[in-house]
């Protein structure tokens, strides 16, 4: 009876820490930089692209039928672009990373005793004394010298590590919301009204957007909160001046 109940106690305790070590993790920003990165590209930049277009065509003087027609093909284009573009290059990231751990594995292989030195002088570097430094390295060289190297010497982690199925989508579907909200300007009855909303409401969508990406990575709001709308703003002011330029031109 005291053998099982002591068993259900450390399962307890086992359990416990699990949860514990995870809600340490979740409470990091690195644990979620995976899709906080693709999300916040994503919304910046189907504001941005989405409310360029669209104040291009505006200031042109196109009809109204002709703005959505463009908008609604750019949301459409840039949120596969992006699900797509996201995926191929965090697999890349993918990529680098397999072959880092092929190549720390085969290191291992070959070179046991040199590695188990190279990461004593990780440890000795970080201000570990010597003996203990050894003790450590020779510890987790005997449980998982791999795992060992991977996180202590390359930086590796699998809180950070690359997921594009997880960022591919949180890209395409940040790109459709964020595209989405320049259409609120077409509620006004006059262009030159209906080009000065557009511009507004995008400007706003890219305040909400980097005070929601600050708040998620648990940083400072404010400088993300400046930051994105001044440069949604030099973006969408370009295009408008290109285009002005391109329609004045009879292109």
């Amino acid at each position: 009876m005291v053998v099982a109940v002591l068993g259900l106690g450390a399962c307890a305790m086992g359990r416990a820490e699990d949860l514990y070590a995870r809600d340490r993790t979740l409470r990091h920003a690195t644990a979620r930089s995976g899709w906080l990165r693709a999300a916040v590209l994503g919304a910046n930049d189907g504001l941005v692209s989405t409310a360029s277009l669209m104040v291009g065509m505006a200031a042109s003087g196109a009809a109204n039928s002709v703005i959505v027609t463009a908008g609604l093909a750019g949301v459409a284009a840039g949120s596969m672009a992006m699900a797509a573009g996201e995926y191929v290059s965090v697999s890349s990231q993918v990529d680098v990373e397999r072959a880092d751990r092929a190549f720390e594995a085969r290191e291992l292989a070959e070179n046991p005793k040199g590695e188990l030195e190279e990461l004593t002088a990780i440890y000795k570097a970080r201000g570990v004394p010597q003996p203990l430094a050894r003790q450590v390295a020779v510890a987790l060289h005997e449980a998982d010298p791999l795992q060992a190297h991977l996180r202590d010497e390359l930086g590796r982690h699998e809180s950070s590590a690359a997921r594009p199925v997880q960022a591919s989508p949180a890209s395409a579907a940040s790109f459709l919301a964020g595209g989405l909200v320049p259409f609120l300007g077409l509620l006004a009855p006059i262009s030159t009204t209906r080009l000065v909303l557009i511009v507004v409401v995008t400007l706003c969508g890219l305040v909400v957007a980097g005070v929601l990406g600050a708040k998620a990575a648990g940083g400072r709001v404010l400088r993300p909160a400046l930051r994105v709308p001044i440069g949604g703003a030099m973006a969408m002011a370009m295009t408008a001046a290109v285009r002005q330029i391109a329609h004045l031109s009879g292109v």
